[in-house]
């Protein structure tokens, strides 16, 4: 691997020192987004009943996607609270997470500075294709799930086998937990092509080999959906699964094109 020259005189004091100063400037960003978050927690707590109340439709015809209701689960489930600051900490759960989504930029632009000094000169310039591709995976990832996952497995969950007998009930907490879970996972996910080009990048594996177990990949892409497919369908697994391949194969594709301008520019 070619290496920076003025990576490796930088001292490891040096390393630290940035290295501190990217996690305050990512903290104190994060603290800022917060704030503004949990401002308006209540109207963000309101968009995320939508798995509740709404799903999508998929048609051939136009509208090729529309938002139809849930009637069944907005008449028979009901959110309550069972300890007196469970509401007040379901407000701080999606302050939190909504400030993490607005601060990510920030945090992938620390990320990229604090790695640039191993990098190429040519390379150093990806700074904005770095981080706003880091981010929209990420809120692609996410809005996957709010949008697709979460209304599915809410109908399956909420619906199955509860008859006359049953009423579901839901803790705002548990279902705040469950949903924000879901969606941190989701965009972490979707962050398989960065993952990739920085494995190739650091000559941890090849693309080569990444091309020549695709069928390994796919039997871990549909394992990891079974475990974080909150319904046991297969259709569900599927619906996560595929995009993880689809980003696997992005991410061997891009992955390449880097290796050939690194050896470009090293020759």
């Amino acid at each position: 691997m070619v290496r920076n020259m003025e990576s490796e005189k930088m001292p490891l004091t040096e390393h630290l020192g940035d290295l501190r100063k990217s996690i305050t400037v990512s903290l104190v960003a994060l603290l800022i987004a917060f704030v503004i978050a949990f401002t308006y927690s209540e109207e963000i707590f309101r968009s995320i009943m939508f798995p509740l109340k709404y799903n999508l439709s998929f048609s051939m015809k136009n509208p090729f996607i529309s938002i139809v209701p849930q009637e069944k689960l907005s008449q028979t489930t009901k959110l309550v609270f069972l300890a007196p600051a469970e509401a007040l900490w379901m407000n701080l759960k999606v302050a939190f997470v909504t400030g993490l989504m607005l601060a990510l930029p920030v945090i992938f632009y620390q990320l990229w500075k604090f790695i640039s000094p191993g990098l190429l000169p040519r390379e150093r310039r990806y700074v904005l294709p770095f981080v706003v591709s880091a981010t929209g995976l990420f809120m692609a990832g996410a809005l996957f799930c709010f949008f697709i996952v979460l209304p599915f497995a809410m109908g399956f969950l909420l619906t199955y086998k509860l008859g006359d007998v049953l009423m579901p009930m839901l803790s705002v907490g548990l279902y705040v937990d469950f949903c924000l879970k879901f969606i941190l996972a989701f965009g972490a996910v979707f962050e398989l092509p960065i993952v990739i080009i920085f494995l190739t990048r650091m000559g941890i594996v090849t693309t080569k080999t990444l091309a020549k177990n695709r069928k390994y990949a796919l039997l871990v892409a549909f394992i990891i959906a079974a475990i974080l497919t909150p319904t046991p369908d297969v259709f569900n697994q599927t619906l996560m699964a595929v995009p993880i391949i689809i980003l696997y194969e992005v991410g061997i594709l891009v992955s390449r094109i880097f290796v050939r301008k690194r050896t470009a520019d090293a020759s």
